[in-house]
């Protein structure tokens, strides 16, 4: 039996031109074949091999999920007299931007001389695909799933990974959580594998968030992407298993320390290999991970560990948005006690020490902090990061042949 030809990953149907009072346009249908695809792009060109392009000033689209679309522009005058022209899409695959395929409309004017003009774009669902206002992307920041599946994940790809070509080869992410950011990363980069690893399976509830926010069953079936039920203090991994090693909001939450798991982390990347690291920093105003409870600055440096648990355990909690995951008092007062009190100076002594050499960094930072008498001991630079953004290539020696 023959290979199956691979089906293309978007579709342009015909497209037609319109006349109307308000101007030409053209208008289509777009299918997308693949269970999803990223930053679509559509242009209006006069030909292929013609310099002159209507750049597409369409809303952004982060992606679209398996489904059909209506893709509509109007077309500039000065086009619209030229006769024939070229709808072309591009879209984002493997850190690249990939060609899409291209139709051709055909009017049979005359063409006329160079010209470059802004067509904006409107881009719709067509029933029963999802209406893009309930995707991700479309409902911002205060979203779970886009701070984790859109941001997240190309904060790590890009913004501190810089789209290293390691990204296409073998990750492990330490303490993955839900498994969203990983999903992520996974369907952009394309990589040869991403394993996420976490006590306490989180990942597990990963089908029920794919299909609550519109993403096709079959993104979780390739087998790129797998999660373990483990511990990073033990990583079942041999040496040098892994070109990137990812720790996003995980190690604060190691009981007992986290320098154990830092060196498993050295231990199975590889030399060479990328390490990005975005810790919880304990003294920063929301270092507690008790934002459900108060919303008093620094509190949990001003009140004594009985105060907090007594204010935990009698507060009802302004749940934030976790993509479904509900948590007791008991839990969050248990996880408070077993934060390590990580500092930007300590942790770069720390992965210094490892011999990891920064490579990228971004720190975030209060914009003004008010001194009471219960803080003003702590260090300036403790109070007022945020958060830190790290990046770290790993200088130890290669292993003899």
């Amino acid at each position: 039996m023959g290979k199956a030809e691979q089906v293309p990953p978007v579709t342009l149907r015909s497209f037609e031109w319109i006349d109307s009072g308000a101007g030409a346009r053209v208008r289509g249908i777009v299918a997308v074949d693949a269970p999803v695809v990223f930053q679509p792009q559509f242009q209006l060109a006069t030909r292929m091999d013609d310099p002159a392009i209507v750049s597409s000033e369409q809303m952004h689209v982060g992606w679209l999920p398996r489904g059909t679309y209506l893709l509509e522009a109007q077309v500039p005058p000065v086009l619209a007299e030229r006769g024939r022209l070229m709808v072309r899409m591009t879209h984002r695959a493997s850190m690249t931007v990939q060609s899409g395929p291209s139709i051709e409309v055909d009017r049979s004017r005359a063409t006329g001389g160079e010209a470059t003009m802004q067509a904006p774009w409107r881009i719709a669902a067509v029933a029963p695909t999802v209406a893009l206002e309930n995707l991700s992307w479309a409902k911002g920041h205060h979203d779970w799933f886009f701070r984790h599946f859109d941001h997240a994940a190309a904060t790590v790809i890009s913004y501190l990974l810089g789209d290293s070509p390691l990204l296409r080869g073998r990750i492990l992410d330490v303490g993955c959580g839900d498994g969203i950011t990983d999903l992520g990363i996974a369907l952009r980069t394309g990589c040869e594998e991403l394993t996420g690893i976490d006590p306490f399976a989180g990942f597990e509830r990963l089908p029920g968030i794919v299909a609550a926010n519109h993403l096709p069953a079959d993104v979780l079936a390739s087998p790129n992407l797998r999660f373990m039920k483990e511990d990073a203090n033990f990583l079942p991994f041999p040496d040098d298993s892994f070109d990137v090693v990812l720790s996003w909001g995980s190690i604060e939450h190691i009981a007992g320390g986290y320098l154990q798991a830092l060196r498993e982390m050295k231990r199975v990347l590889r030399p060479d290999g990328l390490l990005m690291m975005h810790p919880g920093l304990y003294y920063s105003n929301a270092g507690s991970h008790l934002g459900e409870f108060c919303s008093e600055p620094f509190f949990h440096l001003k009140k004594s560990r009985e105060e907090i648990r007594r204010m935990v355990m009698s507060t009802k909690p302004t749940y934030m948005d976790r993509s479904g995951e509900f948590a007791t008092s008991e839990q969050y007062f248990r996880w408070f006690t077993e934060l390590n009190p990580i500092t930007v100076t300590r942790i770069e002594q720390e992965l210094r020490a490892l011999d990891f050499r920064p490579w990228r960094v971004a720190i975030r930072t209060e914009p003004v902090i008010e001194y009471t008498p219960e803080i003003e001991h702590y260090p300036l630079q403790d109070l007022a990061t945020t958060e830190l953004y790290s990046s770290w290539i790993s200088r130890k020696k290669p292993r003899p042949a």
